[in-house]
């Protein structure tokens, strides 16, 4: 199974170069994040003509998370476990954002989409995976209550992924989406930029690592070196000035079925392009 995950910066725009994507790379199923729009705006049509079905969630033109696949698509929830809430400003009620996405995939042989090579036999129906699709907080500003927010979000995160993992110790469980966070000095292109900032804090950094406690591993880190994102000011991406803050954390049966991880700089070429990139993996 092939899987990769993609903060898209609004479907709606970007449907062709996902949908040209997905069949480029041969891609099983994808978890998008940042697709900025309610379920019945999605282009739903163009996946489906491609051969995928898909699970969305969406609340409004913010935010908005969405799992494609090819290889079935099933047991869909739309938020985890103690997920927090969010108040958008002073006196709104605050609400459970669409931040989070999960689905079961795989146990289905690839659709029309596939088989990968002409002519050749289909490949049988791959072994499921739990997939979740997750754009974490952004946090702002050290002082700003979002910062807060998004610290309560990966806490509730680390207890949900306790529990799942006491539940089926032996599930492949995929997280997979835009951390907002940048666990290494090495994954921005200059610490000093970031002094007093958000993304490299100890506290979300220490948050990740909470992860791995849980019995998570982060299976590209060891595969591919790149960065996922570059800001669209500042020529920051033909002055390779980005950041590492899209990852896939897998339990112990899904880390042991990964065979490669790639990172697809080349999406962030061109018009029209997200500014961040698709990170793959392969599993056996």
């Amino acid at each position: 199974m092939r899987l990769a995950t993609w903060n898209v910066n609004s479907v709606r725009t970007r449907v062709d170069r996902i949908i040209a994507f997905l069949k480029r790379e041969n891609i099983d199923a994808l978890a998008m994040q940042e697709t900025k729009c309610k379920p019945e705006q999605f282009p739903l049509g163009a996946f489906a003509d491609a051969g995928y079905e898909v699970a969305v969630h969406g609340l409004n033109q913010w935010n908005g998370v969405a799992i494609a696949s090819r290889v079935g698509l099933a047991d869909v929830a739309t938020s985890f476990p103690g997920q927090p809430a969010w108040a958008a400003k002073e006196g709104a009620d605050a609400v459970v954002e669409a931040r989070a996405l999960g689905a079961t995939v795989g146990g289905t042989a690839a659709g029309p989409a596939g088989p990968r090579t002409a002519g050749a036999t289909p490949t049988p129906a791959p072994e499921p995976v739990r997939l979740w699709s997750l754009y974490v907080p952004n946090g702002r500003e050290l002082t700003h209550p979002h910062y807060e927010y998004k610290l309560a979000w990966l806490e509730a995160l680390r207890r949900s992924v306790i529990g799942w993992l006491a539940a089926a110790p032996d599930r492949a469980l995929a997280l997979a989406g835009d951390w907002n966070v940048a666990p290494r000095d090495e994954d921005v292109w200059d610490m000093s930029v970031f002094e007093g900032a958000t993304h490299v804090s100890a506290p979300e950094r220490a948050a990740l690592a909470a992860l791995a406690e849980a019995g998570l591993t982060e299976v590209t880190r060891e595969r591919v070196t790149n960065y996922t994102y570059w800001d669209y000011q500042r020529l920051r991406f033909p002055r390779n000035e980005g950041m590492r803050i899209d990852f896939v954390y897998g339990s112990a049966a899904l880390a042991a079925r990964v065979t490669g991880a790639a990172i697809d700089r080349d999406e962030r070429k061109g018009k029209g392009a997200s500014d961040h990139v698709p990170v793959i993996v392969d599993l056996a």
